[in-house]
């Protein structure tokens, strides 16, 4: 997709992290609840549960699954680690270790959150766009943020 109305800065921070998250972040976006744990409980070895909480986390964040689920701030990893009770996170390495693993992981987390891939909503995103560019003759900078809104509220999650 051209975007060449976003900055190189833009363009490169989307769907990603762009820093740590702010402590209001962490507190809304990365909090485990009962059902999350109860997800994440299923999980053997820490290395297994902390990276399944990371990706699950990161898709309710950024709106997206990493192509490098570990690619976060270490703000992000210790905060999960602390609502896991995992002392030593230097094991989460090894989650990597089997890639299938992420793969399925999520798309466990995709089945219990009901999240749809973009294949799943590129027409009824696409009518959208097309309504929107037509009826409010917004430019594609606005037109692009608001998408990404959009994309999230109808629980749109990429694989990265």
């Amino acid at each position: 997709m051209p975007v060449e109305f976003l900055s190189d800065e833009e363009a490169a921070a989307y769907g990603r992290y762009v820093g740590a998250p702010t402590r209001a972040e962490l507190e809304k976006m990365f909090f485990l609840d009962d059902a999350d744990r109860k997800l994440i409980g299923r999980r053997r070895g820490d290395q297994h549960r902390l990276g399944f909480a990371l990706q699950l986390t990161t898709a309710r964040f950024v709106g997206r699954f990493l192509p490098d689920p570990l690619e976060v701030p270490a703000e992000v990893i210790d905060y999960l680690a602390d609502q896991l009770g995992v002392a030593d996170v230097s094991p989460i390495k090894q989650y990597t270790e089997r890639r299938q693993t992420q793969f399925d992981h999520q798309d466990e987390i995709k089945k219990a959150y009901g999240l749809r891939e973009f294949s799943a909503v590129e027409a009824e995103f696409t009518a959208w766009v097309d309504a929107r560019a037509w009826n409010t003759g917004d430019g594609k900078k606005s037109i692009f943020v608001d998408g990404v809104s959009w994309l999230r509220t109808t629980r749109c999650c990429c694989r990265g």
